[in-house]
């Protein structure tokens, strides 16, 4: 049984536990772990065996600040009053405190100006790298050269005019899938309240939208189509006039949860019977007593998926190369409420 050690964690086995179970030293135990040919099969079985009986994992995180690392991460985020990305920095919590690290919290706004202010500040602060949901549409002042070879991991958004690794939602087939389960549904004049074109999430979701009808062979009404919606209130705006046109649309698409909302409320304000399709789950969408078909999936996987990342490369070390990876989290239609006509 491993005994308290002062001023160790209760219980955390050392590697000079598993040396002492596995009668080897210390050295050979870092040797095994770290794959070195010169050990013997029978003494790596051994070593790997305590181990394991042990449950012993190396100490990344005390390994890279004897190495001269902070032991804080970044995340900057583009707006904290979105419940995504509250659920995305609970996610990055989750796996960096895993590792001992602690997380600086930033808010941009989707402000570029902004954003680049906070990440030279973040860098000043010699943090160990930055997860960033970036604004705008080019990302060099985010690229490891522009930060003094700083990792960096981007969320929800992939890079533009640079490298980086990336953690991205399924945005164009969670958007096809709902509106294809509209075009099911029997709705043949579908209207789109999205955010703005030129953010990644925004055209993906548009492009999925129009790709549902292209594939039931129907031809989207433009006059149908309402973009650059930023929140709530410009949602309720835009869903008002398009229900109170001549040949309203029977159904709406919303590119977040926000816009989603705001449709709610228009739906709400007319009394007429509409379905609603959108991404994002959110809370009491279960009870509205709407037609809701939402996209949903995991925000606290995405932040998990990107401090992995991020650690794999503060623990490759600085120069070390390691190709720009990208990772996709799948999402999943979920029907709420039945349709009224």
């Amino acid at each position: 049984m491993v005994q308290h050690r002062p001023g160790g964690d209760a219980g955390a086995p050392t590697m000079r536990d598993v040396a002492a179970r596995a009668q080897v030293s210390a050295m050979t135990v870092s040797r095994v772990l770290k794959d070195d040919s010169r050990v013997s099969e029978a003494t790596r079985e051994r070593v790997l065996s305590a181990v394991d009986a042990l449950g012993y994992r190396r100490n990344e995180t005390a390994r890279r600040l004897r190495l001269g690392g902070s032991g804080m991460i970044g995340l900057v985020v583009t707006n904290l009053a979105n419940p995504f990305y509250s659920r995305l920095a609970l996610g990055v919590q989750e796996v960096a405190y895993e590792h001992g690290l602690r997380v600086l919290l930033s808010n941009t706004a989707e402000q570029v100006d902004r954003e680049r202010g906070l990440v030279e500040d973040l860098a000043a602060r010699q943090v160990d790298g930055m997860i960033v949901v970036p604004a705008g549409g080019s990302h060099r002042h985010l690229a490891p050269a522009a930060l003094r070879g700083m990792p960096i991991v981007l969320a929800s958004r992939p890079p533009a005019g640079m490298d980086a690794d990336c953690v991205l939602v399924d945005d164009f087939d969670g958007a096809e899938e709902a509106t294809g389960r509209l075009i099911e549904d029997g709705h043949r004049r579908i209207g789109f309240l999205g955010n703005p074109p030129a953010l990644y999430t925004g055209a993906e979701r548009f492009r999925g939208y129009w790709a549902a009808h292209e594939a039931a062979g129907l031809a989207p009404d433009e006059r149908h189509v309402r973009r650059g919606l930023v929140d709530v209130p410009t949602a309720e705006r835009a869903a008002l006039d398009l229900l109170r046109g001549t040949d309203a649309p029977t159904a709406l698409f919303c590119t977040n949860n926000r816009l989603t909302q705001g449709a709610i409320r228009a739906v709400r304000a007319l009394g007429v019977p509409v379905a609603l399709a959108g991404f994002d789950d959110f809370d009491l969408a279960d009870v509205l007593g709407l037609p809701l078909t939402i996209v949903s999936y995991d925000a606290d996987e995405i932040g998990r998926r990107a401090c992995q990342m991020l650690i794999d490369r503060i623990n490759a070390g600085p120069g070390t190369p390691l190709p720009a990876r990208r990772t996709v989290v799948p999402t999943q239609v979920i029907r709420y409420g039945t349709d009224p006509r």
